[in-house]
């Protein structure tokens, strides 16, 4: 299938709405077409592209309107288009909720609009997006752990595997379809980024997906992809976790790490960069007491990684 602006059909009433190139703020999303309803996976990074996913549905969900939607994260890129359906239930991990209020638009807004450095390291990210005037709207119904219910007569499983790409990351479960929406459990593409871990978690979620029975995964980012894909992604994660550890216990700054460690084959991912946070959530994992930087400083140095001088 090709990797195209737009809703791709998977299976019958399932699809995938795929934004190309999958790079920063560019996500996927999912619609389920039920009986007289429907269930949206994801919004979008701000009202203008959320809307545009809208109309390309438009056709599917006249007869069977959006009726919940799931967040599968936190990220706004996942969630910040929730404003165009406040009126509708919207689900996610109790995690996620938590997590959903403490980076709110009108943060990304005013980054994209600071002088100097600091805005023009965020206009370089996330520059093409419009986040004035989004109103934050959490969700409506949260769960820990799993919640199955069904839309229009389809049975739809949630299975939370965070926190590891966040703290409440969500598996999307279609069984009728064999269709997994996987959030940014997946990044394919793309390098995966872990901001917050543990590691551990990360590669069981994609074992998980791997042991399941499905023909259809959709990531949060990049085309669609196959079990090959996801193991493609474990092997990554553990590269970095033993690669990571192993600078850890020989005494070396989680930053010197990030710079030292071969991407080994990695490297014609997008997002190369991402490494640093990486091998900074491994240190944290490894010591409770390991200081972070601040997300500026995150971003500084995944700029860095990306385009040396």
């Amino acid at each position: 299938m090709s990797y195209t602006l737009g809703l791709h059909e998977l299976a019958e009433g399932t699809h995938a709405y795929l934004q190309p190139d999958g790079g920063w703020g560019w996500s996927n999303a999912g619609l389920v077409v039920g009986d007289g309803e429907s269930l949206l996976v994801d919004t979008l990074f701000d009202l203008k592209i959320t809307q545009r996913m809208l109309d390309f549905m438009a056709p599917l969900t006249r007869d069977a309107s959006i009726s919940t939607v799931v967040n599968t994260h936190a990220n706004g890129d996942h969630c910040y288009g929730n404003q165009l359906l406040k009126d509708r239930q919207i689900i996610a991990s109790q995690a996620t909720a938590h997590e959903m209020s403490e980076v709110p638009p009108a943060m990304l807004a005013a980054l994209n609009k600071a002088p100097g450095d600091v805005g023009d390291l965020f206009r370089h990210f996330f520059g093409e997006f419009d986040f004035e005037n989004i109103e934050s709207v959490l969700p409506t119904q949260t769960f820990e752990g799993s919640h199955t219910f069904s839309v229009g007569g389809r049975t739809i499983e949630l299975v939370q595997v965070g926190p590891a790409h966040t703290l409440g990351d969500t598996l999307v479960f279609v069984p009728d379809a064999k269709t997994v929406y996987t959030g940014d459990i997946l990044f394919i593409g793309g390098t995966p980024l872990a901001w917050v871990g543990p590691m551990d978690n990360w590669i069981a979620a994609c074992d998980m997906i791997c042991d399941a029975d499905v023909d259809h995964i959709v990531p949060g980012h990049g085309p669609l992809t196959d079990k090959a894909g996801v193991k493609a992604i474990r092997e990554y994660l553990v590269y970095v976790q033993k690669e990571a550890t192993e600078r850890f216990h020989g005494g070396m700054d989680a930053w010197d790490a990030a710079r030292d460690i071969s991407l080994n084959g990695f490297d014609q991912w997008g997002e190369i960069g991402r490494i640093s946070v990486n091998v900074d959530t491994v240190y944290k994992t490894l010591d409770p007491n390991h200081k972070s930087p601040d997300v500026v400083e995150q971003f500084r140095r995944m700029y860095a990684l990306e385009n040396p001088h």
